[in-house]
């Protein structure tokens, strides 16, 4: 074989291992190509026929929401009741009791322009509903005193007595006392500005020479003079000598 015969055979053979070796890589690459994306494609299948984790998760959620939607619905409840609650408190609030403005022990001193000094002693007394001005007492004494004339001693079961003008009113039970004679009546009224009282219903005078029965008497707190029914003529005055 020539030398030329031998450089041409050598040239071939270079070129067929050259493109064998193409020809290898190629289709060892497809093949491997092939193989991930059937792999990748196995896997995607494999993932997407999971049922059970992706129930699971779903379920997780759901549990998730549902939770949150009972604490929501408890927190509300809850604030459904405590409202409740305050409505109900708001409903059986008692009443506030009223205040009672009782007053025990009262004495009321003054004196008249003259000099005559007008005590009065209660057991108790309140606040009259109908005018700040009076107060009304009970279980009351009566005491009116001057320099020259004898005392007078009032008792009764109430009394009116009016702080804006002095005057007093003594009903029930009325039992007036001065000098020698009593008096008993239902009702005594004692004006202080002018020294007059006057006494009337079941009006009764006694004295250790007589009785006298009459339906009013008006009686000078400073002179002690007594002046027998002066304006109701129908009124019989019924006297009785001892």
């Amino acid at each position: 074989m020539s030398l030329k015969s031998l450089i041409q055979f050598i040239i071939i053979l270079i070129i067929i291992i050259i493109l064998g070796g193409v020809y290898f890589n190629y289709f060892a690459n497809n093949n491997k190509i092939s193989l991930e994306n059937n792999e990748k494609k196995f896997q995607t299948e494999i993932d997407t026929n999971k049922p059970k984790k992706k129930e699971t998760k779903n379920l997780s959620e759901e549990s998730s929401v549902k939770t949150e939607i009972n604490v929501n619905t408890e927190v509300k409840e809850v604030k459904e009741v405590k409202h409740e609650n305050v409505n109900l408190k708001k409903k059986i609030k008692p009443n506030k009791p009223e205040i009672d403005n009782l007053v025990k022990d009262i004495e009321y001193l003054t004196t008249d322009k003259n000099g005559n000094k007008y005590k009065i002693l209660a057991t108790s007394g309140r606040t009259n509903s109908e005018d700040k001005n009076i107060l009304d007492l009970d279980n009351v004494r009566g005491v009116i005193t001057s320099d020259e004339k004898s005392t007078v001693y009032i008792l009764s079961d109430f009394a009116e007595y009016n702080s804006f003008n002095l005057n007093s009113n003594f009903y029930q039970n009325v039992v007036i006392n001065y000098e020698d004679k009593e008096i008993t009546c239902d009702y005594f009224n004692v004006d202080m500005q002018t020294n007059i009282a006057i006494a009337y219903n079941n009006v009764v005078v006694t004295d250790p020479q007589s009785i006298m029965k009459a339906g009013k008497i008006i009686l000078n707190i400073e002179t002690k003079v007594i002046n027998i029914n002066p304006d109701n003529k129908k009124n019989k005055v019924t006297v009785t000598i001892n």
